[in-house]
C-alpha cells in the first residue's frame, strides 16, 4: 500500500493526477495533499508534514502536473522494495555522477544520466519528447542522485532521514539533497519500469542558484559521488566542463567573482582532484570576469557618449 504526497499549488492539476492515480496505481492508496496556493510553505515542510500523516509503509513524493503512463505502477514499485532490502529511494530521472561543482542532479561534458520520462512543455512551443536513456540495458540502475518530479521511499526510512526544511525553504534543491542523505546509508536507484508524462519543463532561475549554492556548501566535504566506474580523466573533464558553465550562470545571475572563488576553494576540493584543473579553473574565472567589467565599462562609455 502506498501514501501519495503533493505539494499542491493548482487544485484543477491536482484534480487530475488525483483521477490518474487512482485510474493506474493498482494497489491500495492514499493520497496526502496539501493546498500550498500561496506558497507559504516550503516544499521540505510540507512533506514533513506528508512523512507524519502517512499511514501506509510506502511512500511516494511526487509534482502535480504529471500523468503516469504505467498501469499498476504502485505494485511495480512495492516490489522494488520488496526485492531489494537495500534499497532507500527510487526515482524516474537521476545521476549516477553529482559534481564538486555547483549543477543539477548531473554534470556536462559526459552523460551520466539515467533517465525514463515523458517531458511536455508548458514555457515553450516544443512537443513531448520521450527521454530515456538506459545505458546498461536494464530495469532499475544505482545512481547518485534522482529528480524531485516523482520520488518513493519508505516510511521508515523517510522518518528516519526526513527533508532538510531548515535549510531548503522553498522548491529547489531537496530533491538532490533528499538523495545524498539517503545515498548514506541505502542505494538510490532511478527504475525503468515506471513512466511518467511531466507537464512542464524546469526553470533555472536566480532562486534556483541561491539554493544550489546552499546545497552545494552543505554537502562540499561529501562531493563528488561518484556511482559510475568514471576515470580520473573523465572526472576531470566532467568537473571542468560543469565549472565552465557553472561560471557563466554565475554571470547571468550577477553574482559576484567572490562566489566562484569561494567554490573552487571550498575544502580544498578542486586542488586535490587535480593541480592543473585547479590553476586552469582559476584563470578561467579571471579571464570571464575581467572580460564582463571590461564589457560594462564599454557600454558605460557608449551611452554616456
Amino acid at each position: 500500500m502506498i501514501s501519495v504526497i503533493i505539494c499542491s499549488a493548482n487544485k484543477n492539476l491536482l484534480k487530475q493526477v488525483s483521477e490518474n492515480i487512482s485510474a493506474t496505481i493498482g494497489v491500495p492508496y492514499e493520497i496526502i495533499a496539501t493546498d500550498n496556493s500561496d506558497g507559504q510553505q516550503g516544499i521540505c515542510s510540507v512533506y514533513n508534514r506528508g512523512i507524519l500523516k502517512a499511514r501506509y509503509d510506502i511512500l511516494c513524493f511526487m509534482h502535480e502536473d504529471v500523468l503516469i503512463k504505467t498501469d499498476n505502477w504502485g505494485q511495480k514499485t512495492v516490489q522494488l522494495f520488496h526485492n531489494d532490502p537495500e534499497l532507500g529511494l527510487v526515482g524516474v530521472a537521476g545521476s549516477s555522477y553529482k559534481p564538486v561543482t555547483p549543477s543539477g542532479w548531473g554534470g556536462t561534458g559526459i552523460d551520466t544520466t539515467y533517465t525514463n520520462l515523458l517531458q511536455s512543455f508548458k514555457y515553450k512551443e516544443k512537443k513531448t519528447k520521450h527521454i530515456n536513456r538506459n545505458p546498461n540495458n536494464e530495469s532499475i540502475s544505482e545512481v547518485a542522485c534522482v529528480d524531485g518530479v516523482w520520488l518513493c521511499t519508505t516510511r521508515k526510512i523517510a522518518r528516519e532521514i526526513m527533508f532538510d526544511e531548515n535549510t531548503f525553504r522553498g522548491f529547489h534543491g531537496y530533491d538532490i539533497d533528499f538523495s545524498l542523505s539517503i545515498g548514506q546509508k541505502y542505494k538510490v536507484a532511478v527504475t525503468f519500469e515506471v513512466l511518467l508524462d511531466h507537464l512542464s519543463e524546469g526553470r533555472y532561475d536566480s532562486t534556483w542558484m541561491k539554493e544550489n549554492l546552499k546545497l552545494h556548501d552543505k554537502w562540499s566535504k561529501h562531493l563528488p559521488v561518484n556511482i559510475e566506474p568514471l576515470t580520473p580523466k573523465q572526472v576531470i573533464y566532467i568537473e571542468k566542463t560543469t565549472f565552465k558553465d557553472f561560471i557563466e550562470q554565475l554571470i547571468k545571475f550577477e553574482y559576484p567573482i567572490s562566489a566562484a572563488f569561494n567554490i573552487l576553494w571550498k575544502d580544498n576540493k578542486f586542488l586535490t582532484l587535480d593541480l592543473k584543473l585547479f590553476l586552469k579553473l582559476n584563470f578561467y574565472i579571471l579571464k570571464k570576469y575581467l572580460t564582463l567589467d571590461s564589457t560594462r565599462v564599454s557600454n558605460k562609455q557608449l551611452a554616456e557618449s
